[in-house]
């Protein structure tokens, strides 16, 4: 992983920072922990110049979420609803009442999951779902992108041939992210199971 980035950049330079951005937005296993500390550990040889680095990521970052954004706004509300009715488990009204939690926070779930691992590519689906305004959509994603890229291309920059640090840090914090997420899952699981075995009990009398 670490070679093909090293030499994407030394292929393109800062714009290949950006574009291994742009894809890790698409493909989350590309990881940005890795991704931005070694393009500020870059700039600290006097390889790439700091700001391009900082400029080209966060382009990326927004072009990625826009791919992702499309996405969601071609998929659309009412295929969103008919794909929910066929999944096991989930209730139409799972997916109103979500949209409806996004409507009133929309805007700082945008802006603040730019910044938590897993989050930061899946939240550009439901944006491009419920049609947020692309041009707040584009301004939110820039400015959570920016403060995220920033503290790791500094945090590379800054420790220079210790910058892999910064993977190990931050694997742990996804791995916390990602465990809430399941046990998160496991409860809703574990609550429509028990909800259906009581139906079936009500219907029996």
């Amino acid at each position: 992983m670490t070679d093909w980035l090293v030499g994407l950049m030394e292929s393109l330079g800062a714009p290949g920072a950006g574009l291994a951005i742009a894809l890790e937005n698409l493909f989350p296993p590309l990881p940005s922990e890795v991704i931005l500390p070694l393009g500020g550990f870059t700039a600290s040889r006097g390889e790439m110049d700091l700001l391009d680095v900082l400029f080209f990521t966060t382009l990326g970052s927004v072009v990625g979420a826009l791919a992702l954004y499309w996405v969601g706004a071609l998929l659309g509300r009412e295929r969103t609803l008919a794909i929910a009715a066929k999944l096991p488990l989930v209730k139409i009204s799972d997916i109103e009442k979500t949209e409806a939690w996004f409507q009133r926070h929309g805007r700082k779930t945008v802006f603040f999951g730019r910044m938590i691992p897993i989050f930061r590519s899946l939240i550009s689906i439901p944006a491009g779902v419920e049609r947020m305004p692309l041009p707040i959509f584009t301004l939110l994603t820039t400015a959570g992108s920016l403060i995220w890229n920033t503290i790791f291309v500094m945090a590379g920059y800054y420790l220079g041939e210790s910058w892999h640090l910064v993977e190990t840090y931050v694997s742990a914090g996804s791995k916390v992210v990602a465990a809430l997420v399941v046990l998160v899952v496991v409860v809703f699981v574990g609550v429509r199971l028990a909800e259906r075995r009581k139906g079936k009990h009500a219907s029996r009398r």
